[in-house]
């Protein structure tokens, strides 16, 4: 983030303390429709279309350190095999062997020289090729170069994996838009995986995911935790491009951060990061399931990723610069990813009774504030990835937020001045 960046943040930051109202011009928000969280119809809808129309993050390199290398993923619902290539590449591919559909790995890691399916012994490069068949004499007309693995979109950012299952879908790099660039502080092919835990939560995944992209519940939830850390009527908003976003609340003067790392004193800082990541809480969304919260010491994303309509699995990880002989920093859990922190207790279990009373006869949607506006946001772009045409009429958004609330574009900065 460049000086002009940082001086444009705290004037905005100054705005936002000092306003009496959402900013002139913001528009009024459309409840968000409660069958979004509990209709099973809209469910089905994001299974179909966010899902296989989104970049994922999938893995990281140090799952697969070396060629022949792979791992079982099936995070997003269907399965995939991730192969560190032969070529040094990472590739991912349905877990699916084109002679009867049998899978080609069962293990959930490993490493091979070739992918050999144990049913009737098809062997497929790294890269999906069919390479060979068992009895080929006993095959009439067996074309190879028809029977490769079905590929999936795979690319990496650093040392971060992501997958999508759009052939058509852009580059990754493009995706993330102007946010690629300003992650380049943060140095992510240099930092390795330190932890990475999950747990099953008892609510819809947009209720665990909404909890951590606002901070208007602050000064409830976390009013001992997260609330002396930050300054949330300085907190800066900013809308992306494809439903991303970004939160930056100054930490008040002489407080420290809500979540300390163990032992931080003995770990290395990423030293190109900047002031605003030093001093702030500097948070991302990316959809449609990724936020973290980026500093000097840790890239520590939370991932949320639904089993059923009212049931999560949540991925907590740490990624930081190489710890040497220091304990391996873990930052949202406890005993090595036996329990969540207290911060992440103090959302989940509440989502829980969320997901009780939003089933309710008395739940008929969701009024947000300016301060909650990330979530309109990110509502749009769903919308517009499934197609408006696709939703039943009660279950869509009104398209309310228009361009001149995107990034680069921010009516605020006039009013900052």
């Amino acid at each position: 983030m460049n000086n002009d960046q940082i001086a444009t943040l705290k004037r905005l930051m100054e705005y936002e303390a000092s306003r009496k109202e959402p900013p002139q011009g913001f528009p009024s928000l459309p409840d968000i429709p409660a069958g979004r969280y509990i209709d099973s119809r809209f469910y089905e809808l994001e299974k179909e279309h966010i899902w296989k129309k989104s970049w994922l993050f999938a893995a990281h390199i140090d799952e697969i350190p070396e060629p022949g290398c792979y791992m079982l993923w099936e995070n997003a619902g269907q399965p995939v095999l991730i192969v560190h290539g032969d070529d040094g590449q990472v590739y991912a591919h349905y877990n699916t062997c084109r002679h009867r559909g049998a899978p080609i790995v069962t293990d959930t890691a490993g490493k091979k020289i070739r992918l050999t399916c144990k049913y009737h012994g098809w062997v497929y490069s790294h890269q999906g090729d069919l390479l060979s068949v068992r009895d080929p004499e006993d095959f009439r007309d067996l074309d190879f170069s028809c029977r490769s693995l079905i590929s999936i979109r795979c690319e990496r950012f650093g040392n971060l994996i992501f997958v999508n299952f759009d052939d058509n879908c852009v580059s990754l790099k493009e995706y993330l838009g102007p946010i690629a660039d300003e992650w380049e502080e943060f140095q992510f092919d240099k930092v390795r995986l330190a932890a990475r835990h999950s747990f099953v939560l008892d609510c819809n995944w947009k209720i665990a995911m909404e909890a951590n992209t606002e901070v208007y519940h602050v000064k409830s939830i976390h009013a001992h935790t997260v609330a002396p850390a930050l300054d949330c009527r300085r907190n800066v908003n900013t809308f992306y491009p494809r439903g991303h976003g970004r939160m930056v609340a100054p930490r008040p003067a002489g407080a420290n951060s809500a979540i300390a790392l163990p032992q931080e004193e003995l770990l290395p800082e990423i030293s190109t990061v900047g002031e605003i990541a030093r001093t702030c809480t500097q948070s991302y969304g990316i959809f449609p399931n990724w936020v973290s919260p980026l500093g000097e010491r840790a890239i520590p994303p939370l991932l949320f990723w639904p089993i059923s309509i009212n049931k999560t699995l949540f991925e907590v990880w740490t990624m930081a610069p190489d710890w040497g002989d220091a304990p391996a920093p873990d930052y949202w859990t406890e005993n090595n990813g036996e329990t969540l922190n207290l911060v992440l207790r103090e959302d989940t279990e509440f989502g829980v009774w969320i997901q009780k009373s939003m089933e309710s006869h008395g739940f008929r949607g969701v009024p947000l504030s300016y301060q909650e506006a990330r979530i309109y946001h990110w509502n749009q772009e769903a919308d517009r990835i499934i197609g408006s045409e696709n939703i039943p009429e009660e279950l869509r958004v009104q398209q309310v937020m228009g361009d001149e609330w995107v990034y680069p574009n921010d009516p605020r900065i006039a009013l900052a001045q």
